[in-house]
């Protein structure tokens, strides 16, 4: 018998690194997981892996949507509650952020990046939680990031999006608690996934993280999956509102300073302007 039997789980963005591991986490503990992500053939790859080792009894699907789309989103968890019935776990993993120095951001890339790692997660909880309200209680979990504690300079928006993620998940908790629904967050540092594939090839940047992290060493999708896990079942039943740093200790000292990549990505001449505080002649 697992912890999780009986149970089922949304995941946002399942494709990714991040949410095929607690995808493989949420299933081997009998849960069975319905995949979202915009892109098919990815999902059709990922839920391929999962289904190639899944236990016995669970069902592995998915559904190809934007998780900026109600419609879309409501797709899918009514996909998700048809193996079992009903919704016990929502995990939202969608996010993401834009290096560029601040004065040189567009209003466009600034809105862009805040409805990928606000709006996205306001969506799953807001039609997750009557489903799971239905069924006696359930368990969300949101995907923030280290930087929603920390200064990270030339990540402007994806600081202001997770910060609001975790602003959002307080009151979600707060509001949704009478019901036994619980709302938490974990907060990653730099993890290894094909959508980080550049930034692990430059050992010099990939340096400056790991410098900062007092257990010396980025993190893996596993290293998250387990926090989504616990955060997902019955061992956190006295747990919410919380945000949980797994991150190997880089919030004990500083964010990376990157301005050798922003210079090699925008130029010498936009990133001068920019820490002078005059604004450049090109946004982004």
């Amino acid at each position: 018998m697992g912890a999780l039997d009986g149970m089922a789980a949304l995941i946002t963005g399942g494709a990714g690194g991040i949410g095929g591991a607690s995808a493989r986490w949420l299933l081997r503990d009998g849960c069975s997981v319905t995949l979202m992500g915009r892109t098919e053939s990815s999902l059709q790859e990922q839920a391929a892996e999962l289904e190639a080792d899944k236990p016995a009894g669970t069902t592995v699907q998915y559904f190809a949507g934007d998780a900026h789309l109600v419609d879309d989103v409501r797709g899918a968890l009514e996909l998700a509650t048809k193996p079992t019935g009903g919704l016990n776990i929502t995990v939202a993993t969608v996010g993401g952020g834009t290096m560029v120095p601040f004065l040189a951001m567009s209003e466009e890339t600034f809105v862009a990046d805040l409805l990928k790692n606000a709006l996205t997660s306001f969506i799953a909880i807001k039609y997750s939680a009557p489903l799971m309200a239905a069924g006696g209680g359930g368990s969300i979990v949101l995907i923030s990031s280290d930087v929603a504690r920390m200064s990270w300079p030339f990540l402007n928006a994806y600081c202001a999006g997770k910060s609001a993620l975790e602003g959002m998940m307080e009151v979600a908790a707060d509001e949704l608690g009478a019901v036994n629904v619980r709302v938490n967050a974990v907060r990653p540092g730099l993890v290894k996934t094909s959508a980080n594939t550049r930034l692990f090839d430059n050992q010099e940047t990939l340096k400056k993280f790991t410098d900062e992290k007092p257990l010396g060493r980025t993190g893996m999708p596993d290293d998250i999956a387990a926090g989504v896990r616990y955060l997902a079942g019955p061992e956190s039943s006295w747990v919410t509102g919380q945000s949980f740093a797994i991150e190997g200790g880089n919030e004990l000292r500083k964010a990376p300073y990157l301005e050798g990549t922003v210079r090699t990505r925008f130029g010498d001449e936009v990133v001068d302007a920019c820490l002078a505080g005059k604004l450049p002649a090109t946004f982004y």
